[in-house]
Order: structure tokens, then sequence, then C-alpha cells
């Protein structure tokens, strides 16, 4: 009985560390990743950054009140962006941006259109209104994709498909912490500076042919910046995860050593003391 169970623990022990292996390679994937994403999100700030700027100056302006990118709406039909995971084994990634999806979209009439195959296996799954399933990996969204995705969107935000478009997004805020968040892209909303008046702007051209042209920009500009907070807070999570799988192999394998040794010297002890009793019976 002792030897099957040596040699049951021994082949836990082996099974244990070939799962260790893995989990520290793909760690180690994670962790190269991350840098990429991270620089990625430096990157694509500043270009949003100064669209958004832009408009909002024009948006605060009188001249856009009567603006279809402009007029805010009670949001009955909205369409919801989810950005959420290509794979698994990260932790609540994903299943943290689908609670804070349905927490948003409650009893709306809401069109989704899911980026990362985890979005749109979850929505596909549960029959959900998806405006399109040809986003089905995180990575492989360029900018060219992003302004695709949003030249697609304001076209039908503007025909009146649905009166709100919101990204949901997991923001990256440090290795150890990822944070899920909601953006509103459209309508625009006003925005004052800190006084608290609006921008009064000087501008050459006509406001709305202006917004029709920059809007769409804007809301990939968004986009691409969203997708590369996702990436980056995705690979921050399976590196968490896959950090504490590998303590928590290294813990069962320190424990499984520990109960082949105890049960190795129990064999010994056995031995011993059969050789002692066959002695004195001599």
């Amino acid at each position: 009985m002792a030897g099957a169970s040596m040699n049951d623990i021994k082949s836990r022990i082996k099974s244990v560390t070939g799962t260790m292996q893995i989990t520290k390679a793909m760690e180690l994937v994670a962790t190269s990743k991350l840098r990429r994403a991270r620089e990625r999100i430096e990157q694509s700030r500043p270009f949003h950054e100064i669209i958004g700027e832009a408009i909002d100056r024009i948006v605060a302006s009188d001249k856009s009140q009567d603006m279809v990118w402009c007029t805010p709406t009670e949001a009955k039909r909205p369409l919801y962006i989810v950005i959420a995971g290509d794979r698994g084994l990260a932790g609540g990634y994903n299943a943290n941006i689908f609670r804070l999806t349905a927490a948003l979209t409650g009893d709306k009439e809401a069109i989704l259109l899911p980026i990362g195959k985890k979005a749109l296996d979850h929505y596909k799954h549960r029959n959900a209104n998806i405006l399109s399933d040809r986003f089905g990996y995180v990575s492989e969204i360029s900018v060219g994709d992003a302004l695709d995705i949003a030249e697609t969107v304001c076209q039908s935000y503007e025909a009146g498909e649905f009166d709100s478009v919101v990204v949901v997004y997991t923001k990256f805020v440090s290795m150890i912490s990822q944070t899920p968040v909601y953006e509103q892209l459209l309508p625009l909303e006003r925005e004052a500076d800190q006084n608290g008046d609006f921008y009064d702007p000087i501008y050459s051209g006509d406001a709305v042919e202006i917004l029709n042209k920059i809007v769409p920009q804007y809301v990939g500009g968004v986009l691409y910046s969203t997708v590369c907070e996702s990436l980056a807070s995705e690979s921050a999570a399976r590196r968490t995860a896959m950090n504490a799988a590998n303590k928590n192999a290294s813990e069962i394998i320190d424990t499984l050593v520990l109960k082949y040794n105890r049960a190795r010297q129990a064999v010994i002890t056995q031995e011993i003391t059969e050789i002692v009793s066959g002695s004195e019976a001599l």
C-alpha cells in the first residue's frame, strides 16, 4: 500500500510540475505582451486627445446645439461596444466586463458590438442583438480597423438606428489593478473649462461640416485607445493569474514532497522493524 501511495504521489508531483512549467511560460509571454501593449497606449493617447480638445471647443459653442452628434437622448436604444479578451486564463477579466455590460443594459433594447473572441462567443450564445461579428480578435484590431468601426457606427447613429454609443472596456491602472469602465462616445457631451465657462472657438468653415469629418476620426481614435487599454489589461490580468497559479503549484509540490518523504520513511521504518523482528525470532 505504501509503495502504491508513493507512486501516486510521484505521479502527481510530475503532473503539477508540468503544469507549473506551462503557467510560467504563459506568465513570461503575458509580461512580454504587456510591455508592448503599454507602449501602444502611450502612442495612441495624443491623437484622440488633440481631436477631443478640438471637438470640445466646437461642441461647447452655441453653434453646435442642433447637431445630431450633440443632441441629448434618453438612450432607449443604445449601442454598447464591448471589448473583452481573446482567451481565458486571465482571472475575472472577461467576467467583470460582461457583468458591467449587463448592469448597463438592464431592460433596455440594447444593440451590442462585441470585440474579442470571448465577447463574441458570450453574446452569440445568448442570442443577443449583435451589430457585427467581424471583429473576433482584439489583438488583430489596427488603427484602420478602429476607423472602419467608427465609420460604420457613426453612419448608423446618424441614420437613427440607435440613439447613443457607449464603449465598455477595462482600463489599465497598474500591473496589479485593471478596472472595468464605460465611456459615452455619442452623443458628444459639452465640457466646460476650469472657470465653468464654455469655449468660444474661432474656426474656418461650417461647424456641422467640421464635426461630420472629425467625429468619426475621434470615435476611431478613442476606440483604438480603448483597445490598447484592454490588451494591456488582459495581459496584466493573465500575468497576475499565472503568477498566482505558479505560487499555488509550488505550494502543492512542497506538500506532495513532504507526503512522499513521510511515506518513504514509513516504508523504511517498516522494513527495519521486519528485519529486527526476524533477527529476534532467530
